[in-house]
């Protein structure tokens, strides 16, 4: 008599799922995925979208949110509704994409697709352009940046494959703790741009998130560990709590002892910095970030003769529309090498001609910083070239790192009845410096045009300017912007500085160089460092004997105006109290400087701008910074990330062993699971691995071997001991498995499956676990040095897995191949017979 399977489960292949038992209660459960892909969906969604919460501080305000969420919410719903349609795993990753494309093309592209939604020729000449202009928000915006369609459509679609690949962890690859790294590498970016990190909300959606994909998960795919159906058990709520607290103290314990977080406290105070501080002036004006930074990097030593310290100068900023001012490189008409440089200036009555010797140390920009006007360069390796109109020096295919150089400058003695003397009409100046703003807020024009009321001179009006900026109302401080929501720069940041009357240098300097520009002076910005401190130290240089030396670094980031005096020349002001050193024809004795909120700042501001450092004892020494080692917080994090780089290779490398064993471990686990009366299920997971151990040693199960043919096949080869052996520990447990396997699977339905016995009276030696240790011990035994190296590093159970889903591509690929070959041998043949049917049609009107 045939015996019909009771079930019509597959018996388990190498690196397949195999079977598992059935838990209680999962008969009531409908047949289908039924509600599962959408709370799964819900689940992926609320922690994407609560994730890019923590985006706020990185876009200005919260106009972009709407299409990111409409995005995340299309994606996630899209793959519900093709997992409930029960498509295969890779046409709902492929469906996924497909509604991300829609998604994108339908917010950002409507009016350049077709019909709205599908892509078009048109519609890639526009992404082109999007993420170009995304490019330039990156590279060249300080946060908060505008949300401009390029930079939001990039998030979207970033959001979009991130929401794709969290789905699939915890969907259909059954890992959703591990799908937490997807959503960590959303509030990594935050983390690492934004001064006060991720921020609350951020943070609490993305664990809200993160909890209901794990509770999700476990409602309808239980841990067999916990011999629980569903997550109502309440072991689960105290083992859930537990866990929450562990990890949230690990949260905020480990953030006081990794290098690369800035102190406070997470999410809201720390910030990510796994590269240390920043080691160069950001030549777009980030400078909060640099200021902000608690300990200096990107450190610079210089010697000068100059009888006050001299402001570092890297670069200009001249164009002042937009949400976003960034400088113009004009590369057309930059001049190649540094040797001799046109200074610009006009003829002033008395001039001081400076040398500076400058060692850049671990600074690292495009940009050259150097006293302001430099005639010549020497020293510097690689080549660079200078813009005419700003006299910034800029590398050609090299940056400041570690450049020793020596600056020649010229300084015009200015005084206060020179400068008012100078009220000619501006002539000879580009008109780009005298431009006027577009859209400039109505409360920086009114400001403008209040406070230089009664003066009817240009330098009156530019001291009126400073004066305003320097009085009491106003105030220092970084973190009012932050706080405030308008770090940063653009005409919007300044109509709300000039409302709030509290910021940082960038603040004060575009608020006096756009209303100068209003009152008709032209104006441009300085980017680069304040005044620093005296070394101790002195520096021979060539044919100007021992010269003090002095040292800035990421915390006298400065930025400030110069305007414009015609027959005179760029002329630098200092609008910003408490740092900095007002040059002796701005100084207004009557003016009352405003407050500071930064002790920290105001130390490094010198006392008088007008004395000297006092010369130590005279020697000869070599350039500074030379020799200067890297500050012991980049050591540890630099050592820090080595021993990440070399933990994650060795991952990669026992990789297939650990997948090896966490598969061996869950079908244990499997077989040995029972509930009081219930003994369905634990043969199957036995099998499987027996079939798994097998092949690691060499004997794979054929395609069509029945199992009885395998497990006679494998007890008679050589790998569980002597051929044909039946008496071996080995080949009686190979039996034994292959017994309860043909038992469950072929034996009377409703029958004993496996050796008549319960979890309750199992024999642990009669246990799948024991079997499989006697199977695994005989191959060991029996296999060579290779063999057995191979089946623990490399099974091939898991590689021949993972060899079959890298063919699944590349098989897709022919496939449509295929199909197209098909398509056009149809469409040849159906305009064959067309044309065919059209002359027989000619020959019977002809006849």
């Amino acid at each position: 008599m045939t015996l019909a399977p009771q079930r019509s489960q597959g018996t388990g292949t190498a690196g397949g799922e195999e079977p598992t038992a059935l838990s209680p209660g999962a008969a009531s459960r409908p047949d289908g995925p039924g509600a599962r892909p959408w709370v799964m969906a819900t689940a992926v969604a609320v922690a994407v979208a609560g994730a890019a919460l923590g985006f706020n501080g990185v876009l200005r305000g919260w106009a972009w949110y709407s299409p990111v969420f409409s995005t995340v919410l299309s994606v996630a719903f899209s793959l519900a509704v093709l997992r409930s349609l029960r498509a295969r795993p890779w046409l709902v990753t492929a469906g996924g994409l497909v509604a991300l494309i829609v998604a994108v093309t339908f917010i950002f592209f409507r009016q350049h697709s077709i019909a709205g939604f599908i892509p078009s020729p048109e519609t890639m000449n526009y992404l082109g352009k999007f993420l170009r202009r995304a490019s330039e928000t990156v590279l060249a915006e300080s946060t908060p940046v505008a949300p401009n369609a390029g930079i939001v459509m990039l998030i979207c679609a970033v959001l979009g494959v991130l929401v794709i690949l969290i789905d699939a962890l915890a969907f259909p690859l059954a890992l959703p703790a591990t799908s937490g790294l997807g959503i960590l590498a959303i509030l990594v970016v935050p983390a690492m741009v934004k001064p006060q990190s991720v921020g609350v909300l951020g943070f609490l959606g993305a664990v809200v998130g993160y909890l209901l994909i794990l509770g999700c998960s476990h409602w309808y795919t239980p841990d067999t560990r916990t011999l629980a159906d569903t997550a109502r058990n309440p072991g689960q709520l105290r083992r859930g709590t537990v866990t929450a607290v562990a990890a949230l103290t690990l949260t905020l314990v480990l953030q006081l002892v990794i290098p690369g977080f800035d102190q406070g406290t997470f999410p809201q105070g720390s910030r990510l910095n796994p590269f240390g501080g920043a080691t160069g002036l950001n030549p777009m004006i980030s400078l909060g970030n640099s200021l902000r930074s608690p300990s200096g990097e990107g450190r610079i030593t210089f010697a000068t003769n100059a009888p006050t310290t001299p402001y570092l100068r890297s670069v200009t900023v001249d164009t002042f529309d937009g949400d976003s001012w960034s400088p113009d490189d004009r590369e057309s008409s930059r001049q190649p090498g540094t040797g001799r440089l046109e200074a610009g200036h006009e003829t002033a009555p008395a001039e001081l001609r400076v040398i500076t010797a400058v060692n850049t140390g671990q600074y690292t920009s495009p940009y050259l910083p150097a006293p302001y006007a430099p005639e010549a360069v020497n020293g510097l390796s690689g080549r660079w070239s200078w813009d005419p109109a700003t006299l910034s020096i800029k590398g050609v295919d090299t940056n400041s790192r570690g450049q020793q150089y020596v600056v020649s400058s010229v300084t015009p003695q200015l005084t206060a009845a020179l400068l008012a003397g100078a009220s000619g009409p501006v002539t000879g100046v580009p008109e780009l410096f005298l431009r006027e703003p577009s859209n400039v807020p109505e409360v920086v024009r009114s400001t403008a045009k209040t406070v230089t009321a009664g003066a009817n001179s240009p330098y009156s009006r530019a001291m009126a300017i400073q004066r305003y900026l320097r009085s009491a109302e106003f105030s220092y401080s970084l973190q009012s912007p932050v706080q405030g929501g308008y770090d940063g720069n653009g005409l919007s940041v300044l109509a709300d500085f000039l409302t709030q009357k509290s910021g940082y240098c960038i603040h004060f300097a575009s608020a006096m160089a756009v209303m100068a520009r209003l009152e008709g002076i032209p104006s441009r910005i300085a980017v680069g460092y304040a005044p620093g401190r005296p070394t101790g130290a002195t520096v021979a240089v060539s044919g100007q004997g021992p010269l003090p030396e002095f040292e800035v670094d990421a915390r006298d980031a400065h930025a400030w105006p110069e305007l414009y005096f015609q027959g005179i020349g760029w002329v630098a002001f200092e609008p910003t109290p408490s740092r900095g050193v007002v040059p002796a024809y701005a100084t207004d004795a009557a003016a009352r400087s405003g407050a500071s909120t930064n002790d920290r700042n105001d130390a490094l501001t010198p006392g008088d701008g007008s004395t000297q450092a006092p010369f130590p004892v005279p020697g000869t020494v070599p350039l500074p910074g030379a020799g200067t080692p890297a500050p012991s917080g980049a050591q540890a994090a630099q050592a820090l990330y080595g021993v990440a780089a070399v933990l994650l290779l060795a991952l990669l490398v026992a990789s297939p062993r650990l997948v090896r064993s966490g598969v061996r471990r869950r079908r244990l686990r499997t077989a040995a699971r029972g509930y009081p009366g219930v003994t369905a299920g634990t043969a199957l997971p036995g099998w499987a691995e027996l079939r798994d151990l097998a092949t690691d040693y060499g004997v794979a199960p054929g395609a069509s071997e029945t199992p009885r043919h395998f497990s006679e096949r494998l007890r008679a080869s050589t790998v569980l001991g002597e051929p044909g052996g039946a008496d071996g520990p080995g080949q009686r447990a190979a039996a034994a498995l292959t017994e309860d396997f043909e038992r469950e699977q072929y034996g009377r339905p409703g029958g004993v499956a496996g050796p008549a016995r319960t979890a309750g009276s199992a024999d642990p030696a009669d246990s799948a676990a024991a079997r499989i240790a006697l199977v695994q011990a005989s191959l060991r035994a029996n296999a060579g040095f290779l063999v057995r190296l191979r089946a623990a590093w490399l099974p091939p159970s898991v590689m021949s897995g993972w060899r079959r889903a890298l063919r699944l591509p590349r098989g897709f690929l022919s496939r449509t191949a295929q199909y197209s070959r098909t398509a056009r041998r149809t469409r040849r043949g159906f305009a064959g017979s067309w044309g065919k049917i059209r002359n027989s049609v000619r020959r019977v009107r002809r006849g």
